[in-house]
């Protein structure tokens, strides 16, 4: 097998703010495309979304929708089940064109994991992998609590949509919908299990610790 080594990357890291679901789906499609023609460098989007539910290609996502009420739910081409989008959640989205030794989707989501786990480690809180489950998940055998949900996609090897971490989430609206296909009790946030978070600063930390763990850089300005 041959071997490649792997050089860091540069990237752009653009804070969308709060901006609807449907706006930065747009955005994302828009940056894929332009990354495929090498029109733009990598770019990491943090955004916070407004209410709103989302259905991954799982042919059981449509079940886990439990009484959506007055959130809409839309329909896109991630992998995964549903999951909620909402306030007080930081959702990043990578546009990153995965080079020679990189094109390993399994691989790039423990990078993605790893990424997250750093950043609740620094707000202390203890993050870890919960074996054969995607995502970020805390606490002990008997309490485990779910931080973090992912599902990605991938166009001819630029990746997008990306991770959902709960840093202040209204957990209630969790309990509209069978999440990723699990109870919704077992989800949580960085706030919930007791960190002293802000939004301003986990977005910084996450776009530290994710260009750690994807070898990507921010050139200085």
């Amino acid at each position: 097998m041959a071997w490649y080594p792997i050089l860091v990357q540069p990237w752009r890291v653009e804070d969308l703010g709060t901006a609807d679901y449907r706006t930065a789906w747009a955005r994302q499609l828009a940056l894929v495309e332009a990354r495929q023609r090498e029109e733009v460098a990598d770019t990491l989007l943090l955004v916070e979304h407004p209410h709103v539910f989302t259905l991954g290609r799982r042919r059981e996502a449509q079940q886990n929708v439990v009484a959506p009420g007055d959130v809409e739910v839309i329909e896109i081409e991630r992998g995964g089940d549903v999951t909620y989008h909402g306030p007080g959640q930081l959702v990043a989205y990578p546009i990153v064109l995965l080079r020679d030794g990189e094109r390993d989707l399994h691989k790039y989501l423990r990078n993605l994991e790893e990424g997250v786990i750093g950043t609740c480690v620094r707000f202390g809180i203890p993050g870890d992998r919960e074996p054969g489950k995607t995502g970020v998940w805390t606490g002990p055998l008997e309490r485990r609590k779910k931080l973090c949900s992912m599902g990605i996609a991938c166009r001819k090897w630029v990746t997008f949509h990306g991770l959902a971490l709960n840093v202040s989430t209204d957990l209630s609206y969790f309990r509209r919908i069978n999440p990723c296909g699990f109870e919704s009790s077992i989800m949580s946030s960085l706030v919930d299990q007791g960190a002293a978070a802000t939004m301003s600063d986990v977005k910084r930390v996450l776009a530290e610790e994710l260009g750690t763990t994807l070898q990507r850089h921010q050139p200085a300005a």
